[in-house]
């Protein structure tokens, strides 16, 4: 394979594949975060533009250019974890960590849908939605701190490096971060029932069976949309089965041609609602046992990109734009 040359140094860059090979990481790594692609992909931009504007002589003195870009993304997401619980404060209803399609459901603006893989974000248990949900509520620190050690396996001597703590204090980091995802989460249904339970609460809606969804609901179940103020849906969350039931029933009603399908969400079987081939809803489910204990719907437009057709093709072209722009 043959490497392109940087700008301006006239000759091949012997690193820059394995510079680039890094990307797909750096998204992981970004979203789990910040439980945002949109904000994990101008992370891995910025990190990028930042290893570029060194120059070559600097670039050739970092031992490791992977842990390098590493270092760097993950200090530009805890400064923004920590600036997001101001931003979030003035955020209209509640915040749902943005929805991910499986890689082989994501819609590209490119011309036969493909997707490039560097931009894909493994789908595995770190990445379901009531995960992050719980990743939400910790501490920036504790959230960076679990993440990268727990999740991605780096050494809490290079975890001290990047949260500006001690190696002890990111140990003691990752022990309370443990403890949360242990006290908050049961243990999953296994996917075949999931997969049961979401196909049967689908057909229920779609009858607007109130009967029906109260059954496979948890009598204490809860539902929180996230509308951003960009669109309707409820400020706070919906308590109880049958409220949850007759909620969606009165939604269904408002809007007449409402298609639901079923998808993949965050590597866990979910349902998308669509509109005149818009997907207008996506929603994330928490499956425990035998019935749903809660519903994550995520409405806002903003957050629905990588479902809509053309939009990933539009960051996809910002991206490179960026990226070209960052080279020189």
């Amino acid at each position: 394979m043959t490497t392109p040359s940087e700008p301006g140094h006239g000759r091949p860059d012997p690193g820059l594949s394995a510079i680039m090979s890094e990307r797909r990481q750096l998204v992981n790594l970004a979203y789990r975060l910040l439980g945002s692609l949109a904000e994990a992909e101008d992370v891995v931009q910025e990190t990028y533009a930042r290893w570029y504007a060194m120059t070559r002589a600097q670039q050739e003195a970092i031992e490791s250019p992977g842990a390098w870009l590493t270092k760097v993304a993950g200090r530009i997401c805890l400064d923004l974890l920590r600036s997001a619980r101001v931003r979030r404060e003035s955020y209209v209803g509640e915040w749902v960590p943005e929805p991910l399609p499986d890689g082989t459901e994501w819609i590209s603006g490119r011309p036969g849908g493909t997707v490039d893989p560097a931009d894909r974000v493994t789908l595995d248990e770190s990445i379901s939605m009531a995960f992050l949900v719980v990743l939400e509520q910790m501490t920036p620190a504790e959230r960076v701190a679990f993440v990268l050690h727990d999740v991605f396996r780096y050494p809490f001597a290079e975890v001290a490096e990047i949260v500006g703590r001690t190696p002890a204090a990111c140990r003691q980091l990752a022990s309370s971060a443990r403890r949360r995802i242990r006290d908050s989460q049961a243990p999953a249904a296994p996917a075949a029932r999931q997969s049961g339970l979401v196909r049967d609460f689908r057909q229920a809606w779609e009858a607007k069976d109130i009967r029906a969804l109260v059954g496979l609901l948890d009598p204490g179940a809860t539902m929180i949309a996230d509308g951003g103020g960009l669109v309707g849906a409820a400020l706070r969350p919906i308590e109880g089965g049958e409220r949850i039931a007759r909620y969606l029933v009165a939604l269904a009603d408002k809007a007449p041609g409402l298609t639901i399908l079923e998808r993949t969400v965050n590597g866990q079987p979910g349902l998308v609602a669509q509109q005149g081939g818009v997907t207008v809803t996506v929603a994330a489910f928490d499956v425990p046992g035998d019935r749903i204990r809660r519903i994550w719907a995520v409405r806002n437009p903003e957050k629905l990109w990588p479902w809509t057709p053309g939009a990933s093709g539009q960051r996809e072209e910002r991206r490179l734009r960026h990226h070209r722009a960052a080279r020189g």
